[in-house]
């Protein structure tokens, strides 16, 4: 029973569901019905029809004293779900002002069926008085032997109507009483079709666990129950105030929305919506009433199921690893010395290989956090890359020497050689000697400093004075005017800056994840923390990548 514990909260069946074996033991005919498994476990077939009544009938006879019969071929209510139905509207009438509470409240049941449960269980818990309606002849004499062999003659009173006929004909004799609500368990079905689930049931669904019984008048109507119940809206419009609540139980959600919308339309004050569950079956109901005064009941609050925290994807670094990683760094100029820093190191110069964006957060001792943006997915096929880069490079037309040598480079030829020749010469140098930066562009790490390119700033004499002339003459230019617009349009200038760095924060990335290095005994853990992002399975490849790219280094 997985929805019992999602039952209206004054259902006695909520916490306490029927005892198969006592009930057995108290009523013979009951005890015909019953299943006992070779562990002991008592149970009933839903699916017999003549079980199904054997239990409605042992429930309301051992708990509220009644005593009915029901055909089996008319529908078998089952007691805790109509009891949830009693216990909402009862809800209803309590949010109703208490200057204008009747002394004797008044429903109406629309389709009371053959057992006529509900006005039998208003009026046994409430003392409620009931108009119950019916159309089909076999369920009319039913409820009517019902409600007389309980002595409720007095509070239920059972009508015959015409079909198709709901509120407005049923209420023609009482036309001074304003009724407290009614209440209405409508024909779910538009055709036979639909009533044994073919196109009108998800087929990833498993079947009903409980057999239909219901005749034709109690399961099928022209247009199902959206259509049904459209009819008593419309009744509605007409009646207005003669009924404090209309009520409506669905069986299928998607009926819900559209009349909402209907009621919306013809500008009904008051709606609101509940749900009911027993067992394995869910049904909805919704209310409706015309008065100002009244309290609306909040709906169900949707109960989202809290989202388990994910476990990091992991992946161990041992000491002897962290070894021979340190001396690569050492070997390379790489500021890391042993333990999570070379670690990280060498991580940082992978993520920088692959434009993945990074920034060091605050952490404890003896750890390392980064917070990684990967921006695109570099580290996917990087082998076939790279060879298709070399191909396109071999395919490409070469030029000749003649046509790429310049005239003036023909007249002075041992002039320019010794320039090329010294310029590669400082080049190499440079580049030889500089320290790997290994920090992203928007590195954030304590005590990192800014990547700074040496070979850059020594260029060749001739040419670097000849480029670097009139690039600074328009750089002291673009200063003065661009000192008069800050002083001139200081503010807008600012906003547009801002604007600019709000659209770099905004942009598109694939994903966000925090990766940490720590130390666990003498070994060292990589943990990578899924934030936000596309797919999680990209964080998983990036994972696998800096594994096989730290144990390669040691390889190598």
């Amino acid at each position: 029973m997985a929805l019992n514990k999602s039952m209206h909260a004054r259902n006695r069946y909520k916490d306490k569901p029927p005892d198969f074996a006592s009930l057995a033991s108290k009523y013979p005919e009951f005890q015909r019905h019953v299943q006992v498994g070779l562990s002991g476990r008592v149970s009933v077939n839903f699916k017999d029809p003549e079980a199904v009544r054997a239990l409605t009938c042992t429930l309301l006879k051992e708990d509220f004293g009644l005593q009915i019969d029901i055909p089996l071929e008319r529908l078998i209510p089952t007691v805790p779900l109509r009891l949830n139905y009693i216990h909402w509207v009862e809800d209803l009438m309590a949010m109703q002002d208490p200057a204008g509470k009747a002394s004797v409240v008044w429903g109406i049941d629309i389709g009371t069926g053959a057992s006529c449960i509900y006005p039998l269980l208003g009026a046994t818990l409430n003392g409620w008085h009931f108009i119950a309606t019916e159309v089909d002849d076999v369920c009319f004499s039913y409820a009517k032997k019902n409600v007389e062999q309980n002595d409720l003659s007095d509070l239920i009173k059972v009508v015959k109507v015409p079909q198709k006929t709901l509120l407005l004909d049923a209420l023609e004799q009482e036309s001074e009483v304003i009724y407290d609500f009614c209440m209405c368990n409508p024909p779910f079905f538009a055709n036979q079709l639909e009533a044994k689930g073919v196109n009108s049931r998800n087929p990833r669904r498993p079947p009903p666990s409980s057999v239909n019984t219901g005749g034709i008048t109690e399961i099928m109507a022209e247009g199902g129950e959206l259509e049904f119940v459209k009819r008593i809206i419309h009744d509605s419009l007409q009646l207005k105030k003669r009924l404090r609540w209309y009520s409506c139980m669905l069986g299928k959600k998607c009926s819900l929305a559209p009349l909402k919308e209907e009621l919306r339309i013809h500008g009904v004050p008051k709606v609101t919506h509940t749900e009911f569950c027993q067992g394995r079956t869910m049904r909805w109901a919704l209310a409706w009433s015309f008065y100002e005064n009244v309290k609306v009941p909040s709906p169900p609050s949707k109960k989202r199921k809290l989202e388990k925290p994910r476990k990091p994807i992991t992946f161990l670094v041992l000491a002897s690893t962290m070894k021979e990683l340190a001396i690569k760094a050492s070997s390379m100029g790489l500021d890391a010395s042993e333990g999570t820093a070379a670690v990280a190191a060498w991580i940082k110069k992978i993520l920088s290989d692959l434009k993945v964006r990074y920034k060091c957060l605050p952490c404890e001792k003896d750890e390392v956090s980064l917070f990684l943006t990967a921006l695109e997915n570099s580290w996917i096929h990087l082998r076939r890359k790279k060879r298709e880069r070399v191909r396109q490079l071999r395919e490409l037309p070469r030029a000749s020497v003649d046509f790429l040598q310049a005239p003036e480079e023909k007249e002075n030829p041992r002039k320019d050689a010794s320039e090329t020749t010294e310029c590669e010469e400082n080049e190499a140098g440079n580049t030889e000697g500089g320290p790997l930066e290994l920090e992203s562009p928007e590195g954030d790490c304590p005590n990192s400093s800014s990547p700074v390119l040496e070979g850059d700033s020594q260029a060749c004499p001739e040419e670097s004075g000849k480029a670097r002339q009139p690039a600074v003459a328009l750089e002291s230019s673009e200063e003065a005017s661009g000192a008069k617009e800050s002083k001139a349009f200081g503010p807008a200038s600012q906003a547009a800056e801002t604007g600019q760095r709000g659209s770099v924060l905004n942009e598109w990335f694939l994903f966000k994840c925090v990766l940490n290095v720590k130390r666990e005994g003498e070994d060292f853990l990589v943990e990578m923390h899924w934030v936000e992002g596309q797919n999680r399975d990209l964080m998983n490849q990036l994972c696998t990548y800096l594994k096989n790219q730290i144990f390669r280094l040691v390889g190598t």
